[in-house]
C-alpha cells in the first residue's frame, strides 16, 4: 500500500520554479509555476517560500516535510547550496534548507536530480523491474546498485545501492560529467553528451551553423527518416553521443558493477544511440605491447531489445554439486549489466526519489 504521507517538491529550472506536493501515489495538487529568480538572492527566497507556501496551503493533507533537487554545487546534507552557475543568486554559500525549516517547522532534504533520479527508478523504476524479470525466470541473479545517467541540458549521474543514496563524503560523487571525453580528451564527457552536443555533431556533419541546427528530437526524426534532413549525419551525431556516454560508462562500471538506467530528455532518442553506447563499452583497449583486451569484463545487454532482455535474463544459469555432497545450487557465472530507459519518466522519478528519500530520513530518527 503506497505511503499517503505529503512531501513538498520543488522543479528548480532555469526559467521555473515548478511547486508540488506528492505522496506515495503522486502528484496531490496542481504544480504551481513561478518565474525563476536566478539573480537576486532576497527575491529568489521569496519565490521559493511563496511556492512552498501556495502548494502546502493546497494540500489536502498537513505536509510532513519539504524534499527536492536543487543544482549544485552544494553541501546537501546540511542543505547549504554554492551555485555559481544558472543561479548565481546563491553563491557563495546559502542556507537553503536550514531556512526552509524556519519558515515552515518541516524538515527539509535537498540533494541533486541525478541523485533522486536514480533513487526513484531503483524503488520503483528499472532495478526492481530486472530483478522481478529475473525472479520470474527462476534465476539466482539479482541487483542491488543501480548507476543513473541523465541526458539533456548537461550530463548528470546518480548511485543507488542496497537501497542508499550514495552522494559522498563531500556531496560529489557519481559527478559522471567531469569525465574524460572520449572523442575529445582534451574536454570532458559532458561536452560531448547532452543537447549541445547532437545539436553541433549534426552542424559540423553537415557543414551548417551550430544556430541553424536542429533539435535533438528534431535531430531524432531525421535518423529515423520521418523528416527531411541530412539522414546519415543526423545518425552519426547521435553514435558521437553514444560513444561518450558509452565510454564514461565503462569507467563508472569498473567500478560500480551494476544496472544501468539512462533518463533526460535524450533518452528518447535511444534507440539511435544505445547500440554505438554498448559497442564503445564492448569494444577492446590495449596493452603497452598493443596485446587486445576487452574494455570491461562484463558483456552489456540493451534492455530496450527484446532478444537482448532474452539473453540478460536467461544468463548462463546452471547447476552444480557442492563437493563432497549430493547437494546441489543453481549458479549463473554470466557477469553482465543491463542498460534501459527510465520505466517512471524522468520528472516522476525524481519526485518518487524526493518522496522516498524524506520519509525514509524521517522513519530511521
Amino acid at each position: 500500500m503506497s505511503d499517503d504521507r505529503i512531501v513538498l517538491t520543488l522543479d528548480a529550472g532555469g526559467t521555473n520554479f515548478v511547486f508540488s506536493a506528492v505522496d506515495g501515489s503522486g502528484e496531490v495538487v496542481e504544480p504551481v509555476r513561478l518565474p525563476a529568480e536566478t539573480k537576486d538572492l532576497s527575491k529568489s527566497l521569496a519565490t521559493i517560500k511563496d511556492g512552498f507556501a501556495q502548494v502546502a496551503e493546497l494540500s489536502p493533507r498537513k505536509p510532513v516535510a519539504i524534499s527536492f533537487a536543487f543544482p549544485g554545487p552544494a553541501d546537501y546534507p546540511r542543505g547549504i547550496i554554492d551555485n555559481v552557475g544558472n543561479l548565481p543568486a546563491f553563491a557563495g554559500g546559502v542556507a537553503l534548507g536550514p531556512y526552509l525549516e524556519d519558515q515552515f517547522k518541516l524538515p527539509t532534504f535537498i540533494n541533486n536530480d541525478g541523485d533522486l533520479f536514480a533513487y526513484g527508478e531503483a524503488i520503483q523504476g528499472l532495478l526492481p523491474d530486472v530483478n522481478r524479470m529475473l525472479e520470474v525466470a527462476n534465476s539466482p541473479k539479482r541487483y542491488r546498485t543501480l548507476f543513473a545517467v541523465t541526458l539533456g541540458t548537461g550530463l548528470g549521474g546518480g548511485l543507488v545501492h542496497n537501497g542508499e543514496l550514495f552522494i559522498g563524503d563531500n556531496s560529489n560523487a557519481a559527478e559522471v560529467w567531469l569525465l574524460r571525453n572520449r572523442l575529445r580528451p582534451d574536454c570532458f564527457a559532458e561536452e560531448g553528451a547532452c543537447i549541445r552536443a547532437v545539436r553541433g555533431s549534426y552542424a559540423r556533419l553537415t557543414g551548417t551553423s551550430f544556430d541553424d541546427a536542429p533539435t535533438p528530437q528534431e535531430i531524432a526524426a531525421i535518423a529515423d527518416g520521418d523528416s527531411s534532413g541530412d539522414r546519415k549525419s543526423a545518425a552519426a551525431a547521435f553514435a558521437e553521443l553514444g560513444r561518450v556516454v558509452g565510454d564514461a560508462l565503462a569507467n563508472a562500471m569498473t567500478l560500480l558493477d551494476g544496472l544501468v538506467v539512462i533518463g533526460g530528455g535524450i533518452s528518447n532518442a535511444h534507440r539511435i544511440f544505445m547500440q554505438p553506447l554498448i559497442d564503445e563499452m564492448q569494444s577492446k583497449i590495449l596493452t603497452y605491447d598493443g596485446r587486445e583486451m576487452d574494455r570491461i569484463v562484463q558483456k552489456v545487454f540493451n534492455l530496450e531489445d527484446a532478444e537482448q532482455t532474452r539473453s540478460f535474463v536467461a544468463g548462463a544459469n546452471k547447476i552444480i554439486t557442492v563437493p563432497g555432497s549430493d547437494r546441489q545450487l543453481s549458479y549463473d557465472p554470466m557477469k553482465r549489466i543491463g542498460i534501459g530507459v527510465s520505466r517512471l519518466g524522468t520528472s516522476t522519478a525524481v519526485s518518487v526519489g524526493a518522496h522516498a528519500f524524506a520519509l525514509n530520513a524521517i522513519d530511521s530518527k
